[in-house]
């Protein structure tokens, strides 16, 4: 979708490229393709991660770090990259991204050190990012009115799916294959979805192009790098290191800075007095959250399904189906039961499930049956499905219709964000726990240093290292899955404080419908010559 921009108050211009007659039904297909493409590259790597650290040797650190190198840079450059697609054409974008995508798997495919994958990853976030807003934006503007929440709610199925059709695709490639089969089908998916794009996708761009805020981006990417770059290093500079505090800071400072000079901006890529909405707030932090505790959580539990529990990778990435078995039917239910009680009540008891189902599985230990996994990843999906809808529909319906670009933006910043900052957070969380609970006396130094790094170097080791690692990472399990469950409790009662204060508010001044009453959050603070 494109970014949170200014509405131009003229339709998108659609322009079919020499040759190419616009069949709706073939560009959602493409379009779909590309977007699963992208969005399972989240989640699909967190199967290989015993394999990885075992072949490149990656400590616990560089683990995090593969897998949010991708996530960060999805999330930090989501804006100006959607901004980038309504400029130059969404086609241009998706053929870029694509490349970019295709390109850095392909690198992938070569390399054994654990700081050449991080960087491959950030690549395939830079690709990512160009791509996903990009292929809503092209639907919207491919299919007429009457057809388009038809195609949007086909996107959006492919949007949830994807992450654990991602999981159960790895599993089964490493079955029979290494951890690089899984880049090997990313090369595979963006070659066709390629192909797809030059030959079905029209090209489509706002005819009105404002200049991309290249100062709020860099600003946007700066802070949010520092933020989660200090985090991901805690365990091994200390939570309380002056590198550590000093990070945080520099990076909330300057998110701080971006706050001010979009405030200033005719055009910014992301308005903050949007947030005096209470609903677009509720819905825009209930997402984050969400997702920083669904992504915080699979990094954690696959590792512990294959190191810890011993399963195979496609017998870890099937063990979390009753997750999706409960989300995709609840997130079904949902509008109906917010039709009938209010949206408030699902909505906090999807938080609230997500919670239990996150204290739950902080529960598990080395022998747990699999009946008690199950039943926390049945109260995980439910809660997920019950919450996801009235928070993306809470974020959509408080903006009126000349500004629903600001809220799908919005809707993918707040999940990549959250989900980059929840293996993050999550993963230091686990991190630390097992460095300090692995108590390791007269053991070889070579063998405590290896032990330390990761739980997958010390199965390298053997008994009895290896049962005590395992028992370690239980505990830094149990740390950071009620971590998560916390942070899902918080978002219930944020979201539960805020609707409650938009009820007062909308009975104390009832103003008719809200894409009449809501203020034009784009109006300028100051006169046209204060504006930067």
């Amino acid at each position: 979708m494109p970014a949170a921009q200014q509405p131009t108050g003229h339709p998108a211009t659609t322009r079919p490229p020499h040759g190419i007659t616009p069949r709706p039904n073939a560009v959602l297909a493409i379009t779909c393709l590309a977007l699963a493409t992208v969005v399972a590259a989240m989640s699909s790597l967190n199967v290989a991660l015993p394999s990885i650290a075992r072949q490149t040797h990656a400590t616990q650190t560089q683990l995090s770090w593969i897998i949010d190198a991708y996530s960060l840079v999805f999330a930090s450059l989501l804006l100006p990259a959607g901004a980038l697609g309504d400029r130059f054409g969404r086609r241009r974008a998706l053929l870029t991204g694509l490349l970019i995508f295709g390109g850095a798997s392909a690198g992938a495919l070569f390399t054994t050190s654990p700081a050449a994958l991080i960087a491959l990853r950030a690549l395939l976030g830079v690709g990512a990012a160009l791509v996903m807003p990009a292929t809503l934006s092209t639907i919207t503007t491919t299919f007429p009115r009457e057809q388009r929440a038809r195609a949007v709610s086909v996107w959006a199925a492919v949007a949830g799916a994807s992450a654990v059709v991602g999981l159960l695709t790895s599993g089964s490639l490493l079955q029979a294959w290494s951890w690089r089969s899984v880049f090997l089908l990313n090369v595979l998916l963006a070659a066709l979805a390629l192909v797809g794009v030059r030959v079905f996708v029209p090209e489509s761009a706002e005819p009105d192009r404002p200049a991309l805020d290249v100062v709020g981006a860099l600003l946007a990417v700066v802070g949010l790098g520092a933020l989660v770059y200090s985090v991901i290093e805690a365990p091994v500079n200390g939570w309380g290191s002056t590198r550590t505090l000093g990070g945080i800071g520099v990076g909330l400072l300057v998110l701080a800075g971006f706050v001010a000079w979009e405030l200033r901006r005719r055009h910014p890529l992301l308005d903050p007095r949007l947030f005096r909405d209470a609903e677009f707030a509720a819905g825009s932090l209930s997402i984050a959250l969400q997702f920083f505790a669904f992504f915080g959580y699979i990094f954690v539990v696959m590792q512990y399904l294959q190191l810890v529990r011993g399963d195979g990778t496609l017998t870890a990435a099937v063990s979390v189906l009753p997750m999706a078995v409960a989300m995709v039917p609840c997130s079904r239910l949902s509008p109906k039961l917010s039709a009938r009680f209010g949206v408030r009540r699902p909505w906090l008891a999807g938080l609230l499930l997500v919670a239990a189902g996150l204290s739950v599985f902080a529960q598990l230990d080395r022998s747990s049956p699999y009946a008690l996994i199950a039943a926390a990843l049945l109260l995980l999906g439910a809660g997920m499905g019950l919450a996801m809808t009235p928070a993306t529909t809470a974020i959509t319906d408080a903006l009126p219709p000349a500004l629903q670009n600001v809220g799908s933006a919005m809707n993918d910043l707040s999940r990549e964000l959250g989900g980059a900052l929840g293996i993050a957070v999550l993963g230091s969380i686990l991190g630390a726990s097992y460095r300090s609970h692995l108590q390791l006396p007269g053991a070889p130094e070579h063998l405590v240093r290896a032990a330390r790094s990761s739980l997958a170097a010390a199965a390298a080791a053997g008994q009895p290292i290896l049962g005590q690692a395992r028992t370690a990472f239980v505990t830094g399990m149990h740390d950071a899955l009620l971590g998560g469950a916390a942070v899902a409790l918080l978002a219930a009662l944020a979201v539960g404080l805020l609707l409650r204060g938009a009820a007062r508010s909308t009975a104390a001044a009832p103003t008719g419908p809200k894409a009449a009453a809501t203020p034009a959050p784009h109006a300028p603070l100051d006169p046209p010559a204060a504006r930067s």
